[in-house]
């Protein structure tokens, strides 16, 4: 299974870690916001500005999207489960029925699966 991250801060390179210690998933890109270059990952994965992210359609089979509840992941997840799978990890209580059907409408729309509130 080839992973995609989405995020590098401290969930990213958790996920990281996690993914590296599975032999049978690969990751194969971290997408950022900042200068890719800038980046320093602990794999062998390509780092890759999200400015990109949509030309990794058929090159990942699981986006986990690492970003934060608040501002990231409610306009994130949706918008990228029209692309790929996905993962997050949205922990705002109150709006995860909100966020679930944010979510499951654009999925459903591209016939992704989505998983959310992972963690």
């Amino acid at each position: 299974m080839k992973i995609g991250i989405l995020g590098y801060g401290n969930l990213g390179r958790g996920v990281e870690k996690a993914v590296l210690k599975n032999a049978d998933v690969e990751l194969v890109a971290i997408f950022t916001r900042r200068n890719p270059s800038d980046l320093k990952v602990n794999s062998k994965a390509q780092v890759v500005s999200v400015s990109e992210i949509e030309q990794w359609k058929d090159k990942i089979d699981v986006l986990i999207l690492c970003g934060g509840s608040a501002t990231d992941l409610p306009e994130q997840t949706p918008k990228y489960a029209k692309m790929f799978n996905v993962i997050d990890s949205f922990d705002t209580h109150a709006k995860i029925p909100e966020h679930f059907a944010n979510v499951d409408k654009s999925a459903k729309e591209t016939k992704h699966t989505a998983i959310i509130s992972v963690g």
